[in-house]
């Protein structure tokens, strides 16, 4: 797949659980940490462009059908704003299950290919793969080479991580945290032990 445009090898399991906020929008830097900082349907970065209203806390499954999970950690994902809108309060296939590089390719034209129904799903209740996505996928990939080529400095600014990276060691969710171990694992003690890499 071409770089910046990875989905996971396999099912996303969540490293995080906090518990016990009264608005859902407290629990945004456990989900920038949780899914790296980038859209979890279409991959957009937070390094690619201003954070500021470009990114939301989506209710995978809508508040309109479940209103009882709008404050459940485990029914939020961190996803680009326009990702977010197309959703709706659509129902659709788990992206954590399905978003996966055994169910979907990226070709370097920028068109993504289904290898599954539910994938293929997915994708078209998100319009992923209409003509405006591919050549903004299209654009990104030539970008991305082109800094890899002759800019290393870029290279590292785009497919880097920010440097706000969030210390949940620090939080104090109301109810506690059901996966305590995750706060070990996560980019600010990453980066405090200096194992994180420079680039993912």
């Amino acid at each position: 797949m071409p770089s910046g445009f990875n989905y996971p090898s396999s099912r996303r399991l969540r490293r995080h659980g906090p518990v016990g906020y009264a608005n859902y929008t407290s629990y945004r830097p456990w989900l920038r940490d949780e899914f790296t900082f980038r859209c979890l349907y279409c991959l957009n970065r937070e390094q690619w462009g201003r954070v500021q209203g470009m990114f939301d806390l989506d209710h995978f499954t809508p508040q309109c059908i479940e209103p009882e999970k709008r404050e459940d950690y485990d029914n939020l994902v961190y996803a680009c704003h326009s990702c977010n809108l197309t959703k709706g309060d659509q129902k659709c296939p788990d992206p954590s299950s399905v978003l996966t590089s055994d169910q979907v390719i990226v070709h370097a034209d920028g068109a993504l290919e289904a290898l599954t129904q539910e994938a293929e799903r997915l994708i078209r209740i998100l319009d992923l793969d209409d003509e405006e996505c591919r050549a903004w996928r299209r654009i990104m990939i030539r970008i991305i080479e082109l800094a890899e080529e002759r800019d290393q400095e870029l290279d590292k600014q785009l497919m880097g991580f920010p440097d706000d990276l969030p210390d949940l060691s620090r939080l104090r969710p109301p109810g506690g945290n059901t996966r305590p171990d995750g706060i070990r694992e996560s980019y600010f003690e990453v980066r405090r032990y200096g194992e994180l890499p420079a680039t993912y």
